[in-house]
């Protein structure tokens, strides 16, 4: 079967070759946007009145990307550029024939989902390398998305820098006044008074979908790919010097607990601390932290697991979310489905300051160092945990080196060690990224682990080649884990396990489309995941994840179909949700319907359907979304999630388990906001709330106001009655950013 597929993908990429003439290499003379030195300060209201914006001519003639590649836009985007001593100032009017009408945004939520908003996005090369970018994002409200991306391969997407913005919009469109402080940019310290960067700027109409940009690319490719991007001409900037941030906070909590074998009292806490950052260099930059507290991060949701590996839950805390980028190393299932299942990180950062049930542990002290260049990248964090009941005080250090070479090739290591008094555990990993061509990348990794406190050693390693072009996207990914790899500050799926998880989606937009005013693409595909054991070389897992059916549509929706005839050999006990299935090998086969209305709509659905054979049974799930936005100042979104069981494992009959939610954002502006979520969950009774006013009365400088309750059964020890037990916690933080 493996052969018959690397078979099909090698004759299906020798085709492809031929069909290819839509990847287009970057021009040789690029498209410029000429800035313009002016003395005075403008008044940033989103109206463009201050008489300069008007002395200059601005620049346009924007290309499509989505819907028809290389076709000039069907609405007009506008950009001039001015600055100062202290800013560099972007006017930007997008037209719209439409006006108003055709504005699309759900919500206010910074870092905003860009499927679901109308915006314009810029994306800076400052160090002309055509590699790594500063990306700044906005809505037609004012609302703000930044990121720093690498390579279009790696993302700093909780990255939030200080700018502002503001908006109108008008009867022809809308138009957004940004100013960014040369603080806040990164470039070289030159010899030259002339500076010219790489830039460009991106456009997403939501209503007709279209995107486009001031300097073209492949639709394939996303505007982060700098080698595509276009020159920010005339920059005078002022030199480049080091810069500190700091971010000093106050905090005062309730604690209250009821219910459990022995609560815990009643406390009322007050806390200081506070973090620093220091931009040493364009290059460096130190982050410093003590008493770190992270009570405005976003609380986890509860998911309702019926596969046999554990489930990730994403980092949510800013200090940590910053540069995460370059201590990712990795494979997993974010990238396309191109890892299968299998996700191993050897560094993951929710180990420090959070137990495994994701409560807290407090932080004394740590800091952060990133190097990042043209030629290398490295960094280090250092972390103190505070010892806690039966947890001891913990140290951790994660080291990071990488070499770039050639255009956009890297080698790399990370180091990581946790020390306890009980011991260490080293992990140390070699990783490497070669993008062979625009189209074709080789990624691979190979990690050891080892404990003084258990003397076991381990390793895992993967090696992946993907290639994307405008028809096709094929990958074949090798894995292993090794039944004794446990890196203690990483993340593991599943272990003693080598995985061979190939694909390919097929990409087609042929005119003999049905609907094609309704249809934008055709997008069937094969993900297959093959998994044996590593310690007997045993076929445990096969999953062949075909999807016949997968249409686009030209507003943003689409519809999938997907059936999995799934192989599994049970070598441990499984409990899906509290059902026992016993060991053994299984045969089913699954079905998946996959939905979506167009996202950026006032009510908006989305549904994940499936129904099937399970083990020695029968399951069928849903999950189902509902979003409710009016106006964007008000979101709602219900959630539900069933998973029904007839005749698994230990089920006689029918054992259905329910999970609900709803989230509620209300917003007087991008920078007032409250945020409220509720969640309940039939598997143990638990009932959460989460509400959080949040207040940006300066850039980056905070008022908080938190509530957060969790109930839930908990099983009595010695006569296994079950009790509910809550906890409440009531939080007030205000936090303060000064950069000098």
């Amino acid at each position: 079967m493996i052969k018959k597929l690397l078979l099909l993908l090698v004759t299906t990429t020798s085709i492809s070759f031929a069909q290819d003439a839509d990847i287009f290499k970057p021009d040789s003379i690029k498209k410029v946007i000429e800035a313009t030195q002016i003395n005075s300060s403008l008044r940033i209201d989103g109206a463009m009145n201050d008489v300069e914006w008007k002395k200059i001519k601005p620049t346009s003639g924007f290309i499509q990307i989505e819907p028809f590649q290389g076709k000039n836009a069907t609405q007009n985007t506008e950009v001039r550029v001015l600055y100062n001593k202290q800013y560099l100032y972007f006017g930007i009017f997008a037209h719209d024939s439409l006006g108003k009408k055709a504005i699309r945004a759900t919500d206010f939520k910074r870092d905003f989902n860009v499927r679901q908003h109308d915006m314009v996005a810029l994306s800076f090369d400052g160090f002309n390398d055509k590699r790594n970018s500063m990306v700044l994002v906005t809505n037609p409200y004012g609302v703000q998305r930044d990121l720093l991306s690498f390579d279009d391969l790696y993302y700093d997407t909780d990255w939030d820098g200080l700018w502002r913005v503001r908006t109108t919009r008008t009867d022809s469109g809308w138009v957004a006044e940004i100013a960014i402080p040369w603080q806040t940019l990164r470039y070289p310290k030159t010899t030259e008074a002339i500076q010219n960067w790489g830039l460009n700027v991106f456009r997403s109409r939501r209503m007709t979908n279209e995107q486009t940009a001031f300097s073209p690319y492949p639709r394939s490719f996303s505007n982060l790919r700098m080698t595509y991007a276009g020159v920010l001409k005339n920059l005078q900037p002022p030199p480049p010097s080091p810069n500190v941030r700091i971010q000093p906070y106050f905090l005062t909590s309730y604690d209250n607990y009821n219910g459990g074998i022995s609560p815990k009292p009643t406390q009322t806490n007050f806390k200081l601390g506070g973090e620093l950052k220091w931009a040493i260099n364009p290059n460096a930059v130190l982050d410093l932290t003590t008493n770190t507290d992270f009570a405005q991060a976003d609380a986890d949701r509860q998911v309702n697991n019926v596969t046999r590996f554990s489930v990730f839950f994403p980092e949510r805390r800013q200090f940590f979310l910053e540069n995460a980028s370059l201590f990712g190393v990795g494979v997993g299932p974010n990238q396309d489905l191109s890892g299968g299942t299998m996700r191993v990180q050897p560094f993951f950062s929710r180990r420090i300051g959070l137990d495994d049930a994701g409560n807290p542990i407090p932080i004394d002290a740590g800091g952060r160092f990133v190097y990042r260049s043209l030629k290398r990248n490295y960094g280090a964090i250092v972390m103190r945990q505070r010892g806690v009941g039966d947890t001891p005080a913990t140290n951790f250090f994660v080291g990071r080196f990488s070499e770039n070479f050639g255009k956009q090739n890297r080698i790399g290591g990370l180091l990581t060690v946790k020390n306890r008094p009980d011991g260490s555990n080293i992990v140390g990993t070699i990783d490497g990224f070669f993008r062979l061509s625009q189209s074709h990348s080789l990624n691979t990794m190979a990690v050891y682990s080892t404990s003084t406190h258990g003397g076991k050693q381990g390793f895992s390693g993967f090696a992946q080649y993907y290639y994307t072009n405008n028809q096709f996207k094929i990958w074949w990914t090798e894995s292993v884990v090794t039944k004794n790899f446990n890196p203690e500050m990483g993340f593991v799926s599943r272990s003693d396990v080598v995985g061979t998880t190939p694909g390919i989606f097929w990409y087609n937009r042929g005119r003999w489309l049905p609907f094609k005013k309704y249809i934008r693409a055709f997008e069937p595909g094969i993900m297959t995941e093959f998994y044996h054991q590593a310690s007997t070389g045993k076929l445990i897992e096969r999953q062949l994840n075909i999807n016949p059916v997968w249409f686009n549509f030209q507003n943003g929706g689409f519809l999938g179909y997907l059936v999995n005839p799934t192989f599994q050999r049970l070598t441990e006990p499984f409990e899906p949700l509290g059902v026992s299935i016993p060991l053994g090998d299984y045969n089913y086969v699954r079905h998946q319907i996959y939905a979506s209305t167009d996202p950026s709509k006032i009510i908006n659905i989305s549904l994940d359907y499936n129904w099937g054979s399970y083990f020695d049974g029968k399951l069928v799930g849903n999950n189902f979304k509902l979003q409710f936005a009016p106006i964007p100042h008000v979101s709602i979104v219900g959630t539900y999630n069933r998973n029904n069981f007839k005749g698994v494992g230990d089920v006689i009959g029918n054992k259905a388990v329910d999970l609900y939610a709803i989230e509620g954002r209300f917003a007087l502006n991008p920078r007032v906001q409250l945020i409220s979520f509720y969640q309940k969950n039939s598997e143990n009774s638990s009932q959460n709330y989460n509400i959080r006013l949040s207040w940006e009365y300066q850039p980056l400088s905070y008022i908080y106001f938190v509530y957060n309750r969790r109930g839930f059964d908990n099983v009595l020890q010695p006569n296994m009655q079950r009790a509910t037990q809550t906890e409440n916690h009531v939080i007030a933080k205000i936090s303060y950013l000064k950069q000098f």
